[in-house]
């Protein structure tokens, strides 16, 4: 653990945890004070029900009936916490098997993407639109259902509202599907009683 003098001077930092049996890097946090070893606490992990464990309690607890202690890594300190969010997402993406269970901070918008893509993103051009419409971004849906489907799921709205627009746009990766909205069927039934799109 750290001393008061130590943590005045670390300020915000982000951190590794290590699995000493192998050298992996299994979870990336950011924190303060001894944030770092809060997760390999004994009272830690012997709150967690075993049924409700995370993959990072699961591995910890996994560690130590080895017989060995997390490794704990400072990667950077001395930052103000924006920062410390940045340097956290960064290196989230560069140990991809982390056991974290949410992404880094913007990393939807500013992780990391091949080149070609960035090029497509910043030098599309600027769009004249004459009708009315609605833009959906539909990212994460549409890894899973064809455009066409994940357009439907991916809104609730009102029926009204969609009504005045004369197409749907929806967006993958900056890429765009025009649709009519009269083409949009709805599906009944939703979350809240309220109709897709």
């Amino acid at each position: 653990m750290f001393g008061p003098e130590v943590i005045e001077k670390l300020g915000f930092y982000v951190y590794r945890l290590i699995d000493p049996r192998n050298g992996e890097t299994f979870y990336v946090g950011k924190g303060k004070g001894n944030r770092l070893y809060e997760h390999a606490t004994a009272n830690a992990i012997a709150d967690v029900d075993y049924g409700l464990a995370s993959a990072k309690i699961d591995r910890i607890r996994a560690i130590h009936l080895g017989g060995f202690e997390v490794g704990h890594v400072v990667h950077r300190h001395g930052m103000d916490e924006p920062t410390a969010f940045e340097v956290e997402a960064a290196l989230m993406e560069a140990y991809p098997g982390v056991t974290n269970i949410a992404g880094g901070h913007g990393s939807d918008e500013f992780g990391v993407v091949h080149a070609d893509e960035l090029r497509r993103r910043y030098e599309l051009p600027v769009a004249d639109i004459r009708h009315r419409v609605i833009i959906l971004s539909v990212d994460r849906l549409a890894a899973e259902e064809s455009l066409y489907e994940a357009t439907r799921f991916a809104w609730r709205i009102d029926i009204r509202k969609a009504a005045e627009a004369e197409y749907v746009l929806p967006v993958v990766a900056m890429n765009v599907e025009v649709h009519r909205t009269r083409s949009l069927t709805t599906m009944q039934g939703s979350p809240g009683g309220r109709p897709y799109a």
